[in-house]
């Protein structure tokens, strides 16, 4: 401000000390006085943002966002604030774990000023505090577990970490909304002791999976033979089901095969001279047998009484005559 008043007296006293210019230098002079003054005390506030006025050196107002006056001399924007939500890296550093293992961890920050005041007079560097706070809470909550608890809490080292930031930032003005751990990085001897337990983790999941696989293999095997064993005995069963019930059909088909013959010689017995033939093919089959027997034989035999021929023939006869007598009816 003073060096712009500055700039417009000299430029007054030019314009003055020039002739050609002499009678207009004062009018120019208060142009120029009159284009500073509303220079610096208009002022456009952007949106999202915040401005901080002190007054005799003083707090007096937080300018917002549009059109604002000051007065010139007398007031004078201090501090500046955004309110927008800001993303910031936390340098690496190294932590000591519960079991005093070394533990690089890094994380980011984001965090909103809420209070412009109390951003600006809380703290004499509110992100300087921050990040100092976040990288000492870190190094206490990982102080509390051990490698691999910290390996797998990383929500809770977070939630932690948000904790105290946020309780810390109402005094400054600020809210932290979110912490997010990003690497967690153990020495190199741990990160290959840890490879070489992972590759023997997946080994044993494998052999484990063969084991189950030939396991059910086994099974299945056990189960196609029980099967193949059901199927042959069924089989049999049924094979010896279909045999008995064509032996059945064929005794069927003897049986009416030797009844549908008694049946013909039964009718050809009732005809005229039918009696006569069956007594004649009675004594032909009777001799004929007795000449048989005589051939297998060394002896020769002859019945005693020749009327037995006549005797067997009789008795043949009387057989078919029932025979005939009772398939009549029918």
């Amino acid at each position: 401000m003073f060096v712009k008043l500055a700039v417009v007296a000299v430029a007054t006293f030019i314009l003055i000390a020039t002739p050609q210019f002499h009678s207009f230098a004062l009018p120019i002079g208060l142009t120029l006085l009159a284009a500073v003054f509303a220079y610096e005390s208009i002022w456009v506030v952007p949106q999202q943002s915040a401005w901080v006025v002190e007054r005799w050196g003083r707090f007096h107002v937080v300018l917002e966002p549009g059109l604002n006056w000051i007065w010139p001399f007398i007031d004078r924007v201090a501090y500046r604030h955004s309110l927008k939500e800001v993303p910031m890296d936390v340098p690496e550093q190294v932590c000591i774990t519960k079991d005093n293992t070394q533990l690089a961890v890094d994380g980011l920050i984001y965090y909103q000023v809420t209070d412009p005041r109390l951003a600006s007079y809380g703290t004499s560097n509110y992100v300087t505090a921050i990040v100092q706070l976040a990288q000492t809470t870190l190094r206490s909550e990982v102080g509390k577990m051990e490698l691999d608890q910290s390996l797998q809490s990383r929500d809770v080292i977070n939630r932690q970490i948000v904790n105290v930031l946020d309780e810390a930032g109402r005094s400054w003005g600020v809210k932290v909304l979110r912490y997010e751990v990003k690497n967690l990085t153990p020495p190199e001897t741990i990160l290959r002791a840890m490879q070489a337990q992972i590759t023997a983790e997946r080994e044993k999941r494998a052999l484990i999976a063969k084991s189950e696989g030939e396991k059910q293999q086994e099974i299945n095997l056990a189960e196609g033979e029980k099967q193949a064993a059901i199927l042959t005995s069924e089989g049999q069963k049924q094979s010896a089901i279909n045999k008995a019930q064509g032996e059945a059909t064929a005794l069927r088909v003897v049986a009416d095969a030797t009844a549908a013959a008694v049946n013909v010689v039964a009718e050809a017995i009732g005809k005229e001279g039918g009696l006569q033939a069956a007594n004649l093919k009675i004594a032909e089959e009777y001799i004929g047998a007795l000449g048989n027997l005589a051939k297998t034989n060394n002896t020769m035999i002859v019945p005693t009484n020749l009327a037995d021929v006549a005797s067997v023939v009789a008795s043949a006869m009387t057989v078919l005559d029932r025979t005939r007598a009772g398939a009549k009816p029918a």
